[in-house]
C-alpha cells in the first residue's frame, strides 16, 4: 500500500506539473500511472515499510534496478520504461530539493544520488516514416474522393493540406477557430506544453480552406467556435480524417504509415532534403529539442543511402 505522505506528494508535483510547465493531461496521466507503479512495487519489495518521503528519496541503487527489472519482465517495452524512469527521477529530485516538504512528509533536502543515477534502458529510437514527395501530392489530390459530400471533400483536403503544408500536429489544426478565417500568412499555433509557436501557410493552403469555407453548409463567422466541422456541425473529429487518409492510401498503394502524423513528418523530412535549416524547421515543428528534430538528419541519410546503393554501379558489390 502507498502511504499517504506519497500519494498526496504526487499528486502536488503532478499539480505543479500541469501548472507551471503546461504539461498535456496525456502526460500527467501517464507520470501519475508510472509512479504510482513505482511506488506500489517499493512498497511490496520492503515489505511495506518505506517511511517517510525522506527515506523514498534515500532509495539504493539496487532498489531502483530491481524496480526496472520487474517492470520489463512484466512487459514493460525500453521506450516506456525509459519515460517512467524519467517521471520517477523528476518526482524524487523535486521531493529532494525541499519542494515537498511540509506536515505530509518533509524530505527537506535528502540525498537523492544514488536514485537519480539509475541510468534509462537503452532503445532503438523510431525513425519518423514520412510519404514521398510523389505519395504526399497523391495523397492531398485525392483524400477528398471518397467523401459523401462535396464540401466533406473540400474540409478533408484542405485539413491534410495544412497538415503538410504548415506541418501542423492534427490536434493543432483542428484547433483553429473562425478568428483564423481567412487562413492568414503566418498562423500563432500553440502546441505541445502550450509552446507557442509562428507557422507560415502557402497559397495553395489557404486557398484549399477557402474552398472548404465556401462551400461549408454552416457558418463559420464565430471567432471562438470551430473552423472544421462534423457532418452535423459540431467539432471535427481527428479519427474522421484519419479514416478518410486510410481509404485513401488504401486506393493508393501507400503504406499504412501514411497517416495523420506522417504528414507533418513529410513537412520536416521534404524541407529538410530541400535544404531547409535545422533549427528552423525546429521552430516550424514547435520541439522543445533540437535533438527531437535530429531525427530527420537520420531519415533523410537513409534516403540518400537508399538511393546510392540502388544507383552506384559498385554499391551492390
Amino acid at each position: 500500500m502507498i502511504p499517504p505522505a506519497h500519494s498526496d506528494a504526487v499528486a502536488r508535483w503532478l499539480a505543479q506539473l500541469k501548472g507551471t510547465r503546461g504539461a498535456s493531461p496525456h502526460t500527467i496521466k501517464a507520470y501519475g500511472q508510472d509512479l504510482r507503479g513505482f511506488l506500489a512495487f517499493i512498497a511490496q519489495h520492503r515489505g511495506g515499510e518505506i517511511g517517510g518521503l525522506a527515506e523514498l528519496v534515500s532509495l539504493p541503487l539496487a532498489d531502483m534496478r530491481a524496480w526496472m527489472a520487474h517492470a520489463r519482465a512484466n512487459g514493460l517495452s525500453a521506450r516506456s520504461l525509459a519515460r517512467a524512469l524519467s517521471a520517477v527521477k523528476g518526482f524524487l529530485a523535486w521531493v529532494a530539493d525541499g519542494v515537498a516538504d511540509g506536515p505530509t512528509g518533509g524530505a527537506g533536502r535528502a540525498d537523492a544520488s544514488a536514485a537519480l543515477s539509475a541510468r534509462s534502458p537503452k532503445h532503438r529510437r523510431k525513425l519518423p516514416r514520412p510519404l514521398s514527395e510523389e505519395g504526399a501530392r497523391d495523397m492531398l489530390a485525392a483524400v477528398g474522393d471518397f467523401a459523401a459530400e462535396p464540401w466533406i471533400a473540400a474540409r478533408d483536403t484542405a485539413v491534410v493540406t495544412l497538415l503538410y503544408g504548415s506541418g501542423l500536429r492534427i490536434s493543432e489544426a483542428l484547433s483553429l477557430t473562425g478568428a483564423d478565417h481567412p487562413l492568414p500568412q503566418v498562423l500563432r499555433i500553440t502546441g505541445k506544453g502550450g509552446k507557442t509557436r509562428l507557422v507560415p501557410t502557402l497559397p495553395a493552403t489557404q486557398a484549399a480552406v477557402a474552398e472548404y469555407a465556401r462551400l461549408c453548409p454552416f457558418d463559420l463567422g464565430q471567432r471562438d467556435a470551430p473552423l472544421f466541422r462534423g457532418a452535423r456541425g459540431g467539432p471535427l473529429n481527428a479519427r474522421l480524417i484519419a479514416l478518410a487518409m486510410q481509404r485513401t492510401r488504401a486506393a493508393l498503394g501507400l503504406p499504412p504509415s501514411a497517416t495523420p502524423h506522417a504528414l507533418r513528418h513529410s513537412f520536416a523530412t521534404h524541407l529538410l532534403a530541400a535544404g531547409g535549416d535545422l533549427r528552423a524547421i525546429q521552430e516550424l515543428l514547435g520541439h522543445a529539442s533540437l535533438a527531437t528534430t535530429e531525427a530527420y538528419t537520420a531519415v533523410d541519410t537513409a534516403r540518400l543511402m537508399q538511393v546510392y546503393n540502388a544507383a552506384h554501379p559498385r554499391a551492390r558489390g
